[in-house]
Formats: C-alpha cells, sequence, structure tokens
C-alpha cells in the first residue's frame, strides 16, 4: 500500500508554466472533440484529468509532454503551489467525467455544453494565465472549507507575484 501511495502524489508545488501549457493541450483537445463531433473523446480527456490529479504529470502523456518537453524551453520555471493545480485537475475530471456520462446516455447537448464550459476554462488559463479552479480554491480558504495551509498565495491574494502573462 505504501508503494502504491508513493505512486500516486501530486506535486507540492508545479511549474506555472507547465500547467499553463497542459491547458493548451486540454484546449486543443477539446476543440477537436468539439469541432469533430467525436464526443467519445470526452473519456480520453476524463482520464487525462484522472491521471493528473492521482500523480501530477508523473503518468499523464499531456503532463510529460508539458513538464518534460515544452515548459523547459519556456525559459526559467515559475513555480506555484500545487495544491489549487490538483484541485482545478479535479474540477476538469468531474466536467470531462460528466460530459462522458451524458454522452453514453445520449445526451450529446449536455456533453457539448459541459465541453465548451471546459474549452472556455482551459484558453483563460492557457492564454491569460486566468485558473479558475485555483481562484474558487482561494475562496474556499477563505470561506474555511480548505485549510489556509495549503496554499498561502490562495488565502492571501496580495502574496502572488506579477509577471507577464506569457507562457
Amino acid at each position: 500500500m505504501e508503494r502504491v501511495t508513493s505512486l500516486l502524489h501530486f506535486p507540492s508545488a508545479v511549474n506555472e508554466k507547465a500547467a499553463r501549457t497542459v491547458a493548451a493541450g486540454v484546449v486543443v483537445l477539446t476543440a477537436l472533440t468539439l469541432a469533430t463531433g467525436w464526443l467519445w473523446m470526452s473519456l480520453v480527456l476524463a482520464v487525462g484529468f484522472a491521471l493528473r490529479v492521482a500523480a501530477g504529470p508523473r503518468f499523464s502523456p499531456l503532463g510529460r509532454l508539458a513538464a518534460q518537453v515544452v515548459a523547459p524551453r519556456l525559459g526559467e520555471p515559475r513555480m506555484v503551489s500545487g495544491s489549487p493545480k490538483r484541485f482545478a485537475q479535479g474540477v476538469g475530471l468531474a466536467v470531462t467525467a460528466g460530459a462522458s456520462v451524458a454522452w453514453a446516455l445520449g445526451a450529446p447537448v449536455v456533453a457539448t455544453v459541459l465541453l465548451a464550459v471546459l474549452l472556455v476554462f482551459a484558453a483563460l488559463e492557457a492564454g491569460l494565465g486566468f485558473c479558475a479552479g485555483c481562484w474558487a480554491y482561494g475562496h474556499l480558504i477563505r470561506l474555511g472549507v480548505v485549510g489556509d495551509d495549503a496554499c498561502v498565495e490562495c488565502a492571501d491574494i496580495s502574496l502572488r507575484r506579477r509577471e507577464p502573462s506569457n507562457v
């Protein structure tokens, strides 16, 4: 059991550039899914989110590509707390799992709407560096739902460093 626990570990800090690169990959895959009508690809997206929730980029092909190939070519890493990013991946998992279930139950409109919402929020993360899941996580800290020791930056927005939004 200890071995499984060590494999399923989300990093306490993640490279913001890698996270935004993953979001760009999600944008591409989601746009492809919507453009082609291949709603079954919501399952592929859900598996990717599940892998990233469980272990960060370790087992996710998109996560590994972002963290090991693309992000290092974008300059020095910008490290941010991992907890909000994991929460955001969990939200992505919930949305894509919902889209997959809707597709499987013959409700393509519901699946399409869920994927369109995912597309918007993934594009905000990739293009502008705005992580809606991280923003919601910060509010959960302020409401006392999540302990503030998980992400000090989230609890106090004034602690966040301002940097250009280039990926």
